[in-house]
């Protein structure tokens, strides 16, 4: 079985859902997700171009389309509040679906908003996606002496407490640190790769990787090109980001968080794609997933180690933070 520790598949649920249709999830992904043999993901509420100018708008119609679409597709998957329903819906042949927030511009620095999302059912955030806003700052700014604001620090003291799991993929560097200065539980990197093998300002430095691992979080390897190889992106290319983080820290802090990309349209792909494709040679969407850990026995990874990688070590996050 698979965990993705991000998935876009909301998005993809709200332009379908604003044009008339229904039932998204379960006509358009969920066989795809059976077939990479997922069972559990996380799926983030994110504000994509060309939406940014407005994105308290955006994440009301993300949440809105998102809580419609629960009731359709409780048949095929569950919304996962505690730790505990990871396995019951398991047991009941549903895929566990894990709310998140890709970004917390909608909330217009409004910290108390965060109780809200909560009461949603959302177990995850990131402060901010590449943006700078009232909270934090992404990875695509240039200001590198920007980090966490004062009010950022307050979201992060709220989402502990109510038990929501921290994400510093899309944070830059000052920001990844400060996150790690004001947190105490594990935080986690759900789509972020080796800067090392691909340095590009999305991917992790060593250090941040040590930090991660030191507080007992996770990196999520991602499937998009960009971050996996600067010249020729594939799924053997991404083995090695795997091979380089058990080399620094061990099995134990990575996960997969793919990113898949293969249902959005090139209008909000291209204002974030820096290559020619969206998608890594043998990881172009879900149904892969098997062949990509197969990659991994080959390359010599124990069972116990690949069950670790595939859903063991993000499930101890989960279970350590949100209870």
């Amino acid at each position: 079985m698979n965990f993705d520790a991000h998935s876009d598949i909301l998005t993809d649920v709200t332009i379908k859902r604003l044009m008339g249709e229904k039932n998204v999830f379960k006509k358009y992904h969920f066989e795809r997700l059976k077939k990479g043999m997922v069972s559990g993901a996380i799926l983030a509420v994110w504000v994509d171009p060309p939406y940014t100018d407005n994105p308290t708008a955006r994440m009301l119609q993300v949440l809105g389309a998102a809580c419609e679409e629960m009731e359709e597709m409780s048949d095929c998957a569950g919304i996962v509040q505690k730790y505990d329903d990871i396995d019951r819906y398991r047991n009941e042949g549903k895929i566990a679906v894990l709310f998140g927030m890709e970004g917390m511009s909608g909330l217009g620095g409004n910290v108390s908003l965060i109780d809200m999302l909560y009461r949603l059912g959302i177990r995850h955030g990131m402060l901010t996606w590449n943006e700078e806003n009232e909270f934090a700052t992404g990875a695509g700014s240039a200001n590198a002496q920007r980090g966490v604001t004062p009010l950022g620090i307050e979201a992060l003291k709220r989402m502990e407490k109510l038990g929501m799991i921290v994400d510093v993929s899309h944070a830059n560097e000052k920001t990844f640190w400060d996150i790690y200065e004001n947190t105490q539980k594990p935080f986690i990197a759900s789509h972020s790769n080796v800067y090392k093998l691909c340095p590009v300002p999305r991917n992790l430095k060593d250090d941040q990787i040590r930090a991660i691992a030191e507080r007992g979080g996770v990196v999520g390897m991602n499937a998009w090109p960009d971050f996996i190889d600067e010249n020729e992106p594939s799924a053997e290319k991404l083995v090695r980001h795997i091979e380089y983080i058990a080399d620094m820290v061990g099995t134990d802090y990575i996960c997969f968080g793919f990113d898949f990309c293969d249902f959005l349209s090139d209008a909000t792909t291209q204002s974030f794609q820096t290559g020619e494709t969206i998608s890594a040679k043998g990881l172009e969407d879900a149904t892969r997933i098997p062949a990509f850990v197969n990659m991994l026995e080959e390359r010599g990874f124990r069972r116990e180690d690949i069950e670790k990688i595939t859903h063991e070590n993000i499930e101890r996050v989960i279970k350590n933070v949100i209870k």
